[in-house]
């Protein structure tokens, strides 16, 4: 597998950023700099993906609601003494 070169990018950071990143490294919890923002970066992808998985979830949620046929008036509280009757009949 063919690895492309790495690009390197200039970026700004605040103070506290910068030395969070110099304290990282001087700790021993990441060889470089470069290294830190790639971690961050892969984090962010994670969230990312995440977020996309859960907003189809939440849209098939919904399309599974609206075809589920016509809408019923529900009292909450009466709603919430069904639910725990059921659970108190379970055991």
């Amino acid at each position: 597998m063919k690895t492309e070169p790495m690009r390197t990018l200039t970026i700004s950071l605040t103070p506290q950023q910068a030395a969070r990143l110099q304290s990282a490294v001087e700790g021993g919890g990441y060889a470089s700099n470069s290294e830190i923002v790639r971690d961050a970066l892969r984090l962010w992808e994670q969230r990312e993906e995440l977020r996309a998985l859960e907003l189809e979830h939440l849209k098939r949620a919904y399309a599974d609601g609206m075809a589920s046929g016509k809408p019923v008036e529900v009292e909450p509280a009466e709603f919430i003494r069904g639910l725990k009757a059921e659970r108190r009949a379970r055991g």
